[in-house]
This record gives C-alpha cells, structure tokens and sequence, in this order.
C-alpha cells in the first residue's frame, strides 16, 4: 500500500482503516468513492485503443479552466442538460451478410449499444445517436461528380428475427432521410434517449438497423457494395464507410450535492502546526491506474491537517462552537478535545478514463481538491 493512495483513501472518508488492513479492500473503497463499482480493465496493449472523440477533450479542457467557478454544477452545458458523466458508447453491431430480398440495392448495419454499462443509480438524461458516413470515391469520375445522395433509414429491432421468417417485420420505422455525402464524412444525429433509457432493462435490447440505398439513375456507378458489382462485400468497406456512436449523458445523483458556496478569508498563518490545507499531489501512475486513466494524470488533492488553538484566530475559520470547544479546552484539556481540523471549501475534478468495453468516459467529480481548512 503506497502512502499516496492511503492519504487519497483517508481523504475521501475511508480514515477508519488501519494501515496493515488489505490493499485490495482500500483500492475498492477509493473506486466506491470515484462512483465505479469495480476498477475498469478496458482492451490489453496489444489491441489499439480507441480514439478519444475531440468533443471529449474540449469539454474536459473546458471543465479544467472553469471547474473551480462551478456556477452551474452537475450539468452539461455542451449539452443543455443536468448529468456529471459523459459516455462515447461504442457501436458492437455489424454489417448484416447477404442483402434484402427487398432491397437488393440495399446495405444494412446492424447498430447495437451495450446500456448496461449504466449503473442502476444513473438518470439517463441525454442518448443522442451519431452516424457518420464516410464516401471514399473510387474513380476520378465520382470524385468530379461531388457528392452523392442516398437514402437513410432507421430502424429500431423490436425483437429477434426467427430463421425463415420476414426481417422487416420486427422493425419499427424511427428516422427516414434523404442525405448527401461528400469526400469528406457526412453526419446524422438522432436523439434516442427514451428508446436508449427502455434498453436498460433486461432483455429488451436488439438495437437498430441502419438501411442505406443510393439514389439516382445508376447506382452501381455508386456504391461499391452495390451486389451488381465484383468487388467483395468485406473489400467495400476496407475504409470505414459507416462510424456509429451513442453519446449518452447520465447523473449519478450520489456524486453531485448543491451547496452554498462560503466566502473564503485567505490570511497567511506563520505557525506550521495550525490547521491549514498541506500540498497532497495524487499520481495515479503511483496508484498503478495509467492503463484506464486517461487525463489528468494526477491532480493536486490536498488534505487538512494542524491543531485548533485557543484563542482560536479569524483565520481558523472556526464556527461558534468550535470557538467555545477550544475555550473549553483550554480550561479542561483532559476531559475536552480540540476542535478538528476539517475541509471547508472543496473544488471538483473532471477525468478522462476508458471503461470495460473501451468506451471513452468524461466524468466529473465534486469535492476533489481541498482548497481551505477550518476548525469544526
């Protein structure tokens, strides 16, 4: 057991174990305290990781420069909507193999996002879907043609399809659009919170079909997928023709607690053993989170720590009661102790991290950072 992560256990309420008690049991008790049931064990090195998306960094770039104003806490502003934890949910579905007996021009995706991840104290406040299309041209002459339009429709999967049996009769029409793609991606954004916040119970997940059909005069010109064509279904998407993504903005209401803010009195104390805030920089390289930690990595934790002496200065921040415990102490040492040393003013942090599935997680932590000490 480092004595980084047992200052970092005592300073987020764990002080009731002793030192010699097991690593494993303090470790947990930290991971409680960060909201997370178990330390997250996302993909070895051996398989790449997944890109962390930039509207991730910018609201965690973001969040540092303007955490400590905290003016509106436990809401996403990028969003407009209350929540402290942000998810990148990767899609786990797959291209379906074959094509419609309806469409034959037709390509489906199969679209699937793991909701369980969500912890059963969360309130999905957001899920808003995000497809990007990419179109690589495959001839100077499409690339001279612009861009192209295609027909996109969504389907949500209301159950399994039996073998045998008509697939589109377990579909329900969500979102049906004609879009325009370019050399460059192409994005279509859906807001699917209900449908995303009904998949959290058990059983009840089958995700989304993603149809698209090329529109026009010829489409084999188009679509190198198109089954007319020669070339390899699995050779056709060599480059990432269809990128999907839920962003899904949750509250875990056990991690956000509103709270008048105190005017600070800042008045430098000469004496090194009076109550005051001590330096505590927390590494979690020394914690041994660098493979799930993605920023920052480390921040400045602080911790409270000094005696509450009679008489018990303006600069102690002492409430009238602390100031009367120390007169008490004062007369009766034996049978009175010192008012202790505590955080009274706490700032948050925000941490970029991977979790199980290698989703990319942008979550907010309040009470962090200890910014000044009081007597209580």
């Amino acid at each position: 057991m480092t004595p980084v992560l047992l200052l970092a256990v005592c300073f987020l309420g764990a002080c009731a174990l002793s030192p010699v008690e097991d690593t494993n049991r303090q470790e947990q008790l930290l991971l409680r305290s960060l909201g997370l049931s178990e330390r997250p064990r996302p993909a070895g090195s051996l398989q790449p990781r997944r890109h962390v998306p930039s509207a991730l960094w910018r609201m965690f770039r973001r969040a540092e420069k303007f955490q400590a104003l905290e003016s509106q806490p436990c809401t996403v502003s990028e969003y407009g909507v209350r929540g402290n934890i942000v998810r990148y949910v990767q899609d786990q579905g797959r291209m379906v193999s074959g094509w419609s007996s309806s469409c034959q021009a037709c390509l489906e995706k199969h679209l699937f996002f793991n909701m369980s991840i969500l912890q059963p104290v969360e309130m999905l406040s957001l899920a808003q879907l995000e497809i990007k299309l990419h179109w690589k041209p495959l001839s100077p002459v499409q690339l001279l043609q612009g861009s192209q339009a295609i027909s996109a429709s969504l389907y949500k999967v209301i159950r399994s399809t039996l073998k045998g049996t008509n697939p589109k009769a377990n579909r329900r029409l969500l979102l049906s659009q004609s879009v325009q793609l370019q050399p460059e991606s192409t994005s279509v954004t859906m807001d699917l919170t209900a449908l995303a916040e009904s998949w959290r119970k058990p059983g009840s997940n089958y995700g989304l079909i993603l149809e698209l059909l090329p529109l026009g005069p010829d489409p084999e010109q188009f679509f190198p997928f198109y089954p007319g064509n020669s070339l390899p279904l699995e050779q056709a998407f060599t480059f990432p023709l269809v990128q999907a993504s839920l962003v899904a903005v949750s509250l875990n209401p056990n991690q956000c607690r509103s709270r008048r803010r105190r005017s600070a009195i800042h008045i430098p104390v000469t004496p090194s053993n009076v109550c005051k805030a001590r330096r505590l920089y927390i590494s979690f390289k020394d914690v041994g989170w660098q493979d799930w930690v993605i920023a920052p990595q480390g921040f400045m934790a602080n911790y409270c720590h000094g005696e509450c002496p009679f008489p018990l200065s303006e600069s102690l921040n002492g409430t009238n009661h602390a100031i009367l415990q120390t007169l008490v102490h004062s007369l009766d040492p034996e049978n009175t102790p010192q008012p202790c040393c505590v955080p009274i003013r706490l700032s948050s942090i925000s941490m970029l991290y991977y979790d199980n599935n290698d989703n990319v997680v942008l979550q907010h932590y309040q009470d962090m950072v200890v910014d000044e000490c009081g007597c209580r």
